[in-house]
């Protein structure tokens, strides 16, 4: 990526659908971000929706062109950018973890989501949006989402949002030139030990054994079985 374009807007409905409908000018190879105080339709993936009150959180979508990136290989996107920001936030605060596929927790609490959608030509990703929504300086989450938590929270400062936004795109593309695997399987919540999971069968007690290059986690149960399950066909209990 030969540098960042970074736009602010005051609000839109989403910054995935904003950079999803623009132009690309195919005359640069420049990558573009596009951030936002506020968003009328912000979601996490499938139905999940995001709260965040207007001009505390950071709420951002960037658009890239991954080289050589194959379709198989596209988990490595949402390693790289899960990466990206708790590296980041460690300059703020410990404890992070990435909560498989690529939710950042703070302890047991949601700091962050991720929205990662690919455009694929031939084998290749052709262009990459990444959508983030962090928790920043908001105080109060009234929503019935179950255990957000922000970095105000956890510290009680308040944190430069557009500075945030520019360590983390600094990071990006260094994480995406490494051997991401060994840095993202020790950042794995609940990566050591036994927890409760659900699938379609019922609840299981289960620890992580790996996550394959393609994103699909694989877990060992109770009765020494390895389950092997695509993103939304398991779930941490």
């Amino acid at each position: 990526m030969a540098g960042w374009e970074i736009i602010y807007i005051d609000e839109t409905d989403s910054t995935n659908r904003w950079l999803r409908e623009r132009q690309w000018d195919d005359r640069t190879d420049k990558a573009l971000v596009v951030w936002s105080d506020f968003q009328t339709a912000g979601r996490g993936c499938g139905t999940n929706s995001w709260e965040s009150e207007r001009g505390k959180n950071l709420l951002f979508s960037i658009r890239f062109r991954p080289e050589g990136v194959t379709a198989v290989e596209q988990f490595r996107i949402s390693m790289a950018i899960s990466l990206a920001i708790c590296e980041t936030l460690e300059q703020h605060i410990g404890d992070l973890a990435i909560k498989w596929p690529n939710d950042i927790y703070w302890r047991n609490g949601k700091l962050g989501g991720i929205l990662i959608e690919n455009r694929l030509k031939g084998i290749l990703i052709c262009d990459s949006i990444i959508g983030v929504g962090l928790n920043v300086n908001q105080q109060v989450f009234r929503s019935d989402a179950p255990n957000p938590v922000s970095l105000w929270q956890i510290h009680g400062q308040e944190t430069d949002r557009r500075q945030l936004l520019e360590d983390i795109l600094s990071r990006l593309e260094p994480w995406l030139q490494r051997d991401m695997k060994p840095a993202y399987m020790s950042r794995l919540y609940r990566r050591k030990g036994f927890y409760p999971y659900a699938d379609k069968v019922g609840v299981f007690m289960a620890e992580i054994i790996d996550v394959e290059r393609d994103g699909h986690l694989i877990l060992c149960d109770e009765h020494g079985q390895n389950r092997r399950y695509a993103f939304k066909e398991v779930t941490f209990v």
